[in-house]
């Protein structure tokens, strides 16, 4: 781990484990699953959790009414959301999530850091290798006292539909998609109905899950850059990232921050809105 950039942004379980109790660690369970995975993120928190989490719901904490799923929300709803779970200023934040490869707790860390609170960092391995381990669990609801959060939108790490177009015509930044190859090149149906197959042109591929050995734990940071150059990314200049709904496409951006790099952000509305219209170029193949 030593060897990642910004090595703070990543914890074992045996770290969390030995801090369960501190005063000023906040543990986050931002679990989330595709609607065909058919699973229900806060039933199974309710059934377990790490000892002390609280649920962040990247579906609830999002901006509403809107046609795009779990978009930011504004600065304020945020504030308000996170101070009910007990999550303010000070918190060093530790987020996890039920997939074993970060889509979630990486969408959740994403969040904050957009929101300008940087003492935020996601358990490597999330929940599954925590109970692999035999570490505790229980169902208990915890009952946080509320705390301020300051938030601030750092307008930097998000693209939107018309940055991205942008982006397009000018190629002032790469465009890295983390869905499947097959999603990529439109072999492969959409799992929301309605939309185009393909890529935004001009786009990169490099598929989140390839970033992971088999325990769910991230691949050694030579090897990780080696992933991104691969895929044709420089690691010297920007990169926006994109996926289906703004989730996945974190761990990209995360996995960019643990190597170093400084210059990344999310499209938020991803493929469900670049592929949900008809006035925006596709490429397939």
């Amino acid at each position: 781990m030593n060897a990642f950039a910004n090595p703070d942004a990543l914890v074992t379980t045996a770290w969390l484990a030995e801090r369960l109790n501190a005063p000023d660690v906040r543990i986050v369970d931002a679990s989330w699953y595709m609607p065909a995975q058919k699973r229900d993120p806060r039933a199974e928190y309710n059934a377990e959790h790490i000892p002390g989490a609280v649920f962040f719901d990247i579906d609830d904490i999002a901006e509403k009414p809107s046609d795009l799923p779990h978009m930011l929300p504004s600065p304020e709803k945020f504030a308000s959301r996170v101070r009910k779970l007990g999550l303010g200023d000070g918190s060093r934040i530790v987020i996890y999530d039920g997939s074993g490869q970060m889509i979630a707790s990486a969408r959740a860390w994403w969040m904050f850091r957009a929101f300008g609170h940087k003492d935020v960092a996601i358990l490597e391995g999330g929940l599954p290798k925590w109970k692999r381990e035999g570490r505790p669990v229980d169902d208990l609801a915890p009952m946080p006292r509320e705390r301020h959060f300051t938030a601030r939108l750092d307008s930097t790490l998000v693209r939107d539909l018309e940055q991205m177009q942008a982006i397009v015509k000018s190629g002032r930044e790469q465009v890295l998609d983390a869905r499947s190859e097959g999603r990529f090149r439109a072999t492969e149906a959409e799992p929301r109905a309605g939309l185009r197959g393909g890529r935004i042109p001009g786009s990169q591929n490099l598929p989140y899950g390839a970033l992971f050995t088999a325990d769910g734990t991230l691949l050694p940071a030579e090897t990780l850059k080696a992933k991104f150059r691969a895929a044709g990314i420089d690691l010297a200049k920007p990169v926006a990232a994109t996926c289906g709904s703004g989730v996945s496409a974190c761990v990209l951006v995360f996995t960019l921050h643990l190597l170093g790099h400084r210059q990344f952000a999310v499209y938020d509305g991803s493929w469900t809105e670049w592929g949900g219209r008809s006035d925006t170029p596709v490429e397939t193949g």
